[in-house]
């Protein structure tokens, strides 16, 4: 049993850091069919963002703010993610207070980088969906030769489900195995004690 229990935990550090790396190439894509759709119909970016040829395009650059810090917390997060193989969380037999503290930290950090990033993602996707003149975009693109994204090409925005998901359940599976742990030392505790008692 000890041996699944092992083999759970090295599989659960592994899932909980490729879920981190997965959360930053994710930031990295977010805004990337905006960008090729939106970005350019907005003359002076830096002056008026209402200045554009087509009304709502501007949902890139509001977003631009969250997306940069959603990039640089996603690098913490996988730092943090790290504290558990700094600490061998992955292969140590017994667990001490350092693994049980990063666990703690990894678990809150993926709970809290989830409330925080979806709310926002839906809230720009809304603003997406609700605000861009769609029949000018389309002529736009069809103008200047950009690439054209209708109300309903929201990948970059439904793919949040998958991603933040995912991050969770590496959360839940940090839990479970934490207290498989728990559970698999106090037996062997107290098999060492009935050995020394006999």
């Amino acid at each position: 049993m000890y041996k699944k229990q092992m083999a759970f935990q090295k599989i659960v550090c592994m899932l909980t850091l490729i879920a981190a790396a997965l959360t930053f190439v994710y930031s990295l894509g977010i805004a990337t069919d905006l960008y090729d759709a939106l970005s350019k119909t907005i003359l002076y970016p830096d002056y008026d963002l209402d200045y554009t040829s087509v009304t709502g395009s501007r949902v890139y650059y509001d977003m631009f703010e969250f997306n940069s810090a959603f990039t640089k917390v996603s690098i913490g997060l996988i730092i943090v993610t790290l504290i558990l193989f700094i600490t061998n969380t992955q292969t140590r037999r017994k667990y001490y207070i350092g693994n049980y503290i990063a666990v703690g930290l990894s678990t809150v950090a993926n709970i809290l980088m989830t409330i925080w990033c979806v709310p926002q993602i839906l809230d720009y996707k809304a603003q997406y969906q609700n605000n861009v003149d769609f029949e000018a975009l389309k002529a736009f693109s069809e103008d200047w030769g950009t690439i054209y994204i209708g109300p309903e090409d929201t990948f970059w925005f439904d793919v949040s489900y998958a991603v933040f998901g995912f991050l969770l359940l590496t959360s839940c599976l940090l839990i479970i195995n934490v207290v498989w742990k728990v559970i698999m030392m106090r037996a062997e505790k107290s098999a060492i004690g009935s050995r020394k008692g006999e």
